[in-house]
């Protein structure tokens, strides 16, 4: 099994804004994050990034920027995403279950490239189905299942 753990939770109030690091969130099952832009009935609910993949950026970019700053709603240490293929499930704390709908998106000018040159998500980006809800918090425990 592979694990690893939350390392931020971020939500916008609107879509093509970049979002703000919050402590906790209640996830709602077939919607996505509670007060997020992007929830809603569709495919990508949540978006999942790798914490390192931030790290990696601001060094070759030469940037210094943190959670949020890529449009993603969860930032993931420890876990390597790449792993993890459409269908996938992503257990996160004790209750909630996300299943990969798509990886990556097309690329087009947002909020993100304008702002900082580069973009994350859509190359590395998982974009989630939310299967169980729950309430997350910092910190929690993520494994794929």
């Amino acid at each position: 099994m592979l694990k690893g753990n939350l390392f931020s939770i971020c939500i916008s109030s609107q879509r093509g804004q970049l979002k703000q690091e919050v402590e906790q969130a209640k996830v709602v099952t077939n919607y996505g994050i509670e007060n997020d832009g992007h929830a809603g009935d569709w495919g990508r609910q949540i978006t999942c990034l790798n914490y390192a993949s931030v790290i990696k950026a601001n060094e070759e970019h030469n940037l210094n920027v943190g959670p949020g700053a890529f449009a993603e709603n969860l930032l993931i240490e420890g876990l390597d995403l790449a792993s993890v293929g459409v269908g996938g499930r992503i257990k996160i704390g004790s209750d909630v279950i996300l299943e990969v709908s798509q990886i990556g998106k097309e690329d087009h000018p947002s909020v993100v490239t304008r702002t900082l040159g580069v973009t994350l998500l859509p190359y590395e980006g998982l974009f989630c189905r939310v299967i169980e809800g729950g309430l997350i918090k910092r910190n929690d425990p993520v494994e794929v299942i």
